[in-house]
């Protein structure tokens, strides 16, 4: 019923086709506070029925202008839940929208010719292209300001309200949501943005107590820069905290590997049982691939699995200060169940 503007700007759906399942979408518009990344990234929209009016005194543009704003094609008109049904059964297809009048078979072959995700870098295309310091008070305010670039953009408003309690921590952007910083500022961190292809040489220079390596899209084998790097930064011995991609560049920088899944997990309904506690919790997720349990060495366990199909949803190493979730505990949208994973790295580095 509402979070689809954070869907629209997640860039953990570039290069995908999204569908609402509730029939009526857009009665709120879309406000410029609430989003989660400097653009819209999916790929397409698929909705039942597009509101006729917007109602809310913070909607700044129609769901429908904020698309065409941002070049992205939307349908309504279709039964979403009917396919829903068939994506559930099937698993993830792939689909064609289009404006130009193409016909059937020409929309077909479109949609059979899409190579998909497997092997294909989006971090790259949705990745800030420079570093910044995530700035408390723009956060608060709404009042940063986005510099557009190519494939990215930067902050401008940064004015410096950084407490003397903060702990500097360096936050690799992979596709990362803005509710990620918001979160990691509300817990006394002060955040250092950087990359996807920083090496780890320069995120060091910073000298942060911790790392954080964020969501992201696509598939993560593609990855071999941001696996070294996160190597590296495993080597160092500092504190690390990874979601969703992040989970996934870690469990394969212990030497693991992943694998595509046939539905992928989306929504914010995923039941995670933590392993250590028995504690289940409903989680916000958004990700098509997962890490392989038997591939992964001796010195990680895993410590948290989905309770649909028994798939890896974190795991913590032995040793060294480092663990990791395959969902996203900041949500928006989504459940909070998971937000004090937050307060935990904070601890974590605290005792590092």
């Amino acid at each position: 019923m509402t979070g689809y503007q954070e869907i629209l700007t997640d860039p953990s759906y570039k290069g995908q086709i999204v569908t609402m399942t509730y029939p009526l979408i857009g009665n709120y518009g879309v406000n410029l506070q609430d989003i989660e990344s400097y653009r819209a990234h999916v790929s397409g929209f698929v909705i039942r029925e597009l509101s006729p009016v917007v109602s809310n005194w913070r909607a700044d543009h129609s769901l429908s202008d904020y698309l065409t704003q941002h070049g992205v094609p939307g349908i309504q008109g279709i039964d979403t839940r009917a396919l829903t049904k068939k994506l559930r059964v099937r698993g993830a297809m792939n689909g064609f929208i289009s404006t130009a009048g193409v016909s059937e078979a020409e929309a077909l072959a479109s949609a059979r010719n899409w190579p998909g995700l497997a092997g294909v870098d989006y971090v790259r295309e949705v990745t800030h292209k420079e570093a910044f310091r995530w700035d408390e008070k723009d956060e608060q305010s709404g009042s940063f300001q986005l510099t557009q670039r190519s494939g990215g953009s930067d902050f401008r408003n940064i004015r410096g309200s950084l407490r003397a309690a903060d702990i500097p921590i360096v936050a690799y952007d992979f596709g990362m949501k803005y509710n990620i910083l918001r979160r990691l500022r509300q817990h006394g961190f002060a955040v250092q943005v950087v990359p996807a292809t920083t090496p780890a040489s320069e995120a060091l220079k910073f000298k942060p107590a911790g790392i954080f390596l964020s969501n992201g899209p696509g598939d993560p084998s593609a990855l071999s820069y941001a696996v070294n790097t996160a190597r590296e930064l495993v080597d160092a011995g500092v504190p690390i905290f990874g979601i969703c991609l992040g989970h996934q560049i870690l469990g394969q920088a212990f030497g693991g590997r992943t694998f595509k899944l046939k539905f992928g997990h989306r929504g914010g309904n995923q039941p995670v049982k933590d392993l250590d506690s028995g504690r289940v919790e409903i989680t916000s997720q958004n990700h098509g691939f997962a890490v392989d349990a038997e591939s992964l060495p001796s010195e990680v366990t895993v410590n948290r699995v989905n309770l649909n199909d028994q798939t890896v949803e974190g795991i913590r190493h032995k040793r060294k200060p480092i663990f990791c979730v395959q969902y996203h505990p900041e949500a928006s949208p989504g459940p909070h169940d998971s937000t004090s994973l937050f307060a935990e790295f904070r601890q974590l580095v605290e005792s590092s």
